[in-house]
């Protein structure tokens, strides 16, 4: 059954909130896309333990979880999590996403991951969003950019990956940065 609880919808993607029942078809995409995932993300636990204690994170307030389906079947096509989320005068979030190989070259990722920037910065009020990626990591750095965000620096030791502490990149878009880019006039 095709599930109608989107947040928002794109030409061909929309995103919603992920759920437990997710689990089955996240631990098959994430099984299948092992190698297009080594040595960027880490390895996931989807035992339905482990999986409800990752979907439990999302009740916490410094933390949302999206899921990228297609519009027409309503298929997983990636995941989005806004990380670490900091309220006040800072309104910032730290960006963690996931595509599935059999799903890649597609453009769903660009959609889905624009689709959920939009949705921060006007639902969620933040006002900046970061993603951390490991320099090698070309694919995802090509994904940002396409979405205006911009390399503000360098962190050595930065996240604990596939057995070591690895260097990553910062990136960055603001809400001004998307209005601007859409022609419209920041508020």
């Amino acid at each position: 059954m095709l599930d109608q609880s989107f947040l928002v919808r794109g030409p061909r993607v929309a995103v919603r909130r992920i759920s437990f029942r997710d689990r089955e078809e996240i631990a098959t995409l994430t099984r299948e896309s092992a190698a297009l995932h080594h040595p960027w993300i880490p390895a996931r636990d989807t035992t339905e333990e482990a999986f409800r204690a990752y979907v439990a994170k999302f009740d916490q307030p410094t933390h949302e979880g999206f899921v990228v389906c297609l519009r027409g079947s309503g298929a997983i096509v990636g995941g989005v999590n806004i990380n670490n989320i900091v309220r006040g005068g800072i309104q910032s979030g730290a960006l963690g996403y996931v595509a599935y190989a059999s799903t890649t070259g597609h453009g769903y990722m660009t959609e889905g991951l624009r689709l959920v920037v939009r949705y921060a910065f006007t639902e969620l009020g933040l006002h900046r969003l970061e993603a951390n990626i490991q320099p090698g990591n070309v694919s995802s750095v090509r994904l940002v950019e396409r979405l205006g965000f911009r390399l503000e620096g360098y962190s050595p030791r930065f996240q604990y990956v596939d057995g070591a502490w690895r260097d990553h990149e910062r990136w960055a878009v603001t809400a001004e940065m998307t209005e601007q880019a859409a022609g419209s006039v920041p508020r």
